[in-house]
């Protein structure tokens, strides 16, 4: 029996990219992972990592070298290359953008792709403005067709109201509801 494909797209949140990357190399075992990464965590290196580290770890733990291109992401629905998709951890940025249908971005045009074959997609937020500004985008995407999230909490309420973060360790518990077109609950905790 071959293994589920998670087409796996990691997002600029730099200081969550170590958590998401040991979730990836937990999922390896048991799933097929296509990865996708953004621009920015492609390319920027930060105090958190050198963008050049994240990508040698990630295409050791996947098997795959990453897909960063728009011409490379947009057979993924076509092609049915992904049985989900994943976005960990998920940005504001990148939730606003799918949110409104813009797909200018690997990340973003993976998503319409896969979509749009009516596959699901997982969302593992990790944003400062999550009770702020990206509110409205969740409310709209748990209104979504085909669209989960990964449980999520406040991860620092005192000095950063706004802020939410996926339980990154329940990814893969969030892979098996998802797949089952159900939404793994609760979703705030």
């Amino acid at each position: 029996m071959s293994k589920i494909r998670v087409a796996f797209a990691v997002c600029g949140s730099f200081c969550n990219i170590s958590c998401v990357v040991k979730q990836m190399r937990i999922l390896s075992n048991n799933y097929e992972i296509l990865p996708i990464v953004s621009k920015n965590a492609s390319s920027i290196d930060t105090r958190f990592g050198k963008a050049n580290d994240i990508i040698d770890e990630i295409e050791k733990i996947s098997g795959k070298k990453i897909l960063t291109k728009l011409t490379e992401v947009e057979p993924i629905g076509p092609k049915k290359m992904a049985d989900i998709m994943l976005i960990a951890p998920c940005t504001g940025n990148t939730l606003s953008k799918i949110c409104n249908g813009i797909s200018n971005t690997a990340v973003t045009l993976g998503v319409k792709s896969h979509l749009r074959i009516g596959r699901p997609l997982l969302i593992a937020l990790a944003t400062n403005d999550g009770l702020g500004a990206s509110a409205q985008n969740i409310g709209k995407m748990l209104n979504t067709k085909n669209v989960y999230f990964v449980p999520m909490h406040q991860d620092d309420p005192i000095n950063k109201p706004n802020s939410l973060v996926s339980y990154f360790n329940l990814i893969e518990r969030s892979i098996e509801f998802s797949l089952c077109c159900k939404q793994i609950q609760p979703i705030f905790r």
